[in-house]
């Protein structure tokens, strides 16, 4: 003897695989609970709550040379806006936009240095955050990832390796380019090169002149500033002429809308001997200097 049952389908389910999930950076279409576009490799979460948002979020892109402090000053950025209440603060948009303020502070406070950020797009921080300041009436979305310095080389000299990078920066509304001023000071050119070809490359990116590169802001911002002589803070400008000739120039043709500042996280380093070589360890945290690129960029948006 047999009884007759009835079992719901699930197949209905798949519907929803059928509407296509578009990514914020790329704009590939993606499935409804895919964790990283496809295409890109950019997290999904940034679309999903963009969905959610009245104002769509700009992005702003923080890259240079590996080493050049790109993670030390995100972290450093986030940690001193995320606790300000006066002329400017952040507020964390998701979980994973804390992940790089907690992972440098975390290595800062037992003298160290946070991990160099890995080639792999899956495994960059990025910060999602809502900007208020005191004189605008309005708070401003943004969107920073910390890019991997090697990624981005391979893409100046092999476009379209990272096609992340390549979407992300057509995308930006503004660069804050790090250059490693110690380096420079000590006589190493290549920062100079590096940084002349990150400028060539966003102006042949979109070389339009009211909407492309040539008219978006551009901070270039000398880090580990503490290491050289006290006058960068006062005059970067005159810092760039002096060691970054083909630089200072470089923006003063092609870029309308640029500026030159100085940064310091550590007030002071040692080295210690290791297998590997020399290490470089922090042994106070002072930063100098954080705010006021990432303030004069937020103006100039």
């Amino acid at each position: 003897m047999s009884k007759n049952a009835y079992q719901e389908m699930d197949s209905y389910r798949l519907a929803q695989y059928v509407v296509q999930a578009p990514c914020y950076v790329c704009g590939g279409g993606n499935v409804f609970d895919a964790e990283l576009c496809r295409h890109c490799s950019a997290p999904m979460a940034l679309s999903h709550q963009a969905n959610t948002q009245k104002v769509r979020p700009q992005m702003v892109a923080a890259i240079g040379p590996s080493g050049a402090g790109k993670t030390v000053y995100l972290g450093m950025l986030s940690d001193l806006l995320s606790r300000q209440n006066d002329r400017m603060q952040i507020l964390a948009r998701g979980a994973f936009s804390i992940s790089l303020q907690q992972a440098t502070l975390a290595a800062l406070g037992r003298c160290r240095f946070p991990e160099k950020t890995p080639n792999e797009p899956d495994r960059w921080n990025w910060l999602h955050c809502q900007v208020k300041m005191a004189k605008r009436r309005r708070p401003v979305e943004l969107i920073m990832p910390d890019l991997a310095g090697e990624s981005l080389m391979q893409e100046l000299d092999r476009p379209n390796t990272y096609p992340l990078i390549n979407h992300f920066l057509n995308r930006c509304s503004s660069v804050m380019l790090m250059v490693d001023a110690a380096d420079l000071e000590a006589g190493d050119e290549s920062h100079d090169y590096f940084a002349m070809k990150i400028v060539s490359y966003l102006c042949e990116l979109d070389s339009r002149p009211r909407q492309g590169w040539p008219n978006r802001p551009v901070s270039v911002i000398f880090t580990k500033a503490d290491e050289c002589s006290p006058s960068i803070f006062h005059k970067p400008d005159e810092f760039a002429r002096r060691h970054a000739p083909g630089l200072f120039r470089t923006c003063r043709e092609r870029l309308h809308k640029h500026g030159f500042f100085a940064t310091g996280v550590v007030g002071c380093c040692a080295y210690r001997n290791t297998i590997a070589g020399k290490l470089q360890v922090p042994l106070r945290i002072e930063p100098r200097g954080i705010v006021e690129p990432f303030e004069w960029i937020v103006k100039q948006m």
